[in-house]
């Protein structure tokens, strides 16, 4: 747990601020500030209509009397994606903008239920069913 975290609020923010330089200077300061604006607006309206457009999947297939798994996942990725693109650096806009597109969403939904499935099959997770 300690490594997640360290990684988490010590190396991502170092990542980011290292890429945010060697964009500033490339490009410069005042069109690299215009980017990191314009990727958190972007990516804030990608993530409502993404977010909307999983809302309703998941409202059809409540109504039809299937469960919403996939859809669920799909909802969840899209979440991250977005918070993703409103933190300031262009990592994780990279991989937010990966989450909200919905083919390559596709491909890191698999992986992840594949993830899960090998968590469970190893003994590292355990459902619990109720009745």
């Amino acid at each position: 747990m300690f490594r997640i975290l360290l990684v988490l609020f010590i190396v991502v923010p170092a990542i980011e601020l290292w890429g945010i330089i060697t964009v500033g200077k490339l490009i410069g300061g005042w069109p690299t500030v215009g980017l990191v604006i314009l990727t958190g607006f972007l990516g804030a309206w990608l993530a409502k209509r993404q977010g909307l457009q999983v809302f309703r999947l998941v409202q059809l297939q409540l109504s039809r009397g299937q469960m919403p798994t996939e859809s669920l996942i799909d909802g969840a990725l899209v979440l991250v994606g977005g918070v993703l693109l409103l933190s300031p650096g262009f990592f994780s806009d990279t991989i937010g903008f990966l989450l909200l597109i919905p083919y390559t969403r596709m491909i890191v939904r698999h992986l992840l239920k594949l993830w899960l499935w090998r968590l469970i099959a190893t003994g590292r997770i355990h459902l619990i069913f109720r009745r």
